[in-house]
């Protein structure tokens, strides 16, 4: 049976997943901007994991008798100086920049949560010296940590389905996200733990950790979400960054930044749709994650939700 409950004119309104999705949805599309931005990004997301479908050829295999030609039906992106295809390059390199943004959020979201969660619940001595920490990292710029920890991590870790230097520039990335993410945790927690229902659950003497993840933990969550989809566009923009500079990917991994780095850029002149086409796709995922961001925002708001 599906959870019902009444609304403000004693309508029945479901409560359960579907009808929370659907309430989510129809939301949405009175946004033109946010539906547009969810849209471009499920097709990012979908063009991601369907590449090894989508894409024509492997993201390597060269073909140096068709090496520099222009968009055509037979290359719709063009080729590259080795004759590999662009438009396939393309594709596989939305798997590759994609996989590190989203897993670098999470990365990033979870230490966040722990550190803001622990430090505004408890507060004193822990949260005083967590946020000496938080304050010290954040002064450095985003990219230039990032370039740091990549320099410093090791490149030899062994995780199951990962490229090691794949992870190891996620791991820089998420790392480089955790003070933002805590500090939005902290905000809330701070306000939260006030709340008459955390005062009642500590009352019962229930655990701390079970106050935490029962009754704090789901009413800090809407920031955290919104926070989280904005920074989505910031980590997808550092991973490119870490690339055209030399220090994202290895060049036999595609990715939009790598598909910009190294000798390519000596041929942007005599053919620009090497630089146009995997920079378009960095700003249309960019620009689909703040739109889908800004939206969202304003739906979990309820100082915004009739803008």
């Amino acid at each position: 049976m599906a959870d019902v409950a009444l609304d403000l004119h004693g309508r029945a309104r479901d409560t359960g997943v579907v009808g929370r999705a659907f309430r989510f949805l129809r939301t949405l599309s009175r946004k033109p901007l946010g539906l547009t931005g969810a849209l471009l990004l499920c097709v990012l997301v979908i063009m991601a994991v369907g590449a090894p479908w989508i894409a024509l050829t492997d993201q390597n295999a060269a073909d140096f008798t068709v090496r520099l030609q222009g968009p055509s039906l037979s290359h719709p992106f063009g080729t590259d100086q080795f004759g590999r295809d662009v438009f396939s390059r393309v594709v596989w390199g939305a798997r590759i920049s994609m996989q590190i943004g989203i897993l670098a959020v999470l990365i990033g979201v979870t230490g966040g949560l722990v550190f803001g969660l622990t430090c505004g619940y408890f507060g004193g001595r822990t949260d005083m010296v967590i946020q000496r920490v938080m304050d010290a990292v954040i002064a450095f710029p985003s990219l230039v940590l990032a370039m740091t920890l990549v320099a410093v991590l090791p490149t030899n870790l062994d995780i199951p389905g990962f490229n090691p230097s794949v992870f190891k520039i996620m791991a820089a990335i998420g790392i480089t996200v955790v003070p933002g993410i805590n500090r939005v945790v902290r905000g809330a927690v701070l306000s939260v733990k006030e709340e008459a229902y955390v005062e009642a659950a500590r009352s019962t003497g229930a655990p701390a950790l079970r106050v935490m993840l029962r009754h704090v933990l789901p009413n800090v969550m809407a920031p955290i979400i919104v926070v989280a989809t904005a920074l989505l566009g910031t980590a997808i923009l550092i991973e490119a960054a870490l690339s055209y500079i030399g220090l994202g990917v290895p060049p036999d991994v595609a990715s939009w930044g790598q598909m910009l780095s190294g000798n390519v850029q000596n041929f942007f002149r005599r053919a620009p749709y090497l630089a146009i086409f995997p920079g378009l796709f960095i700003t249309l995922a960019v620009l689909s994650v703040n739109l889908f961001g800004d939206s969202l925002r304003d739906m979990l708001d309820p100082r915004l939700r009739g803008r």
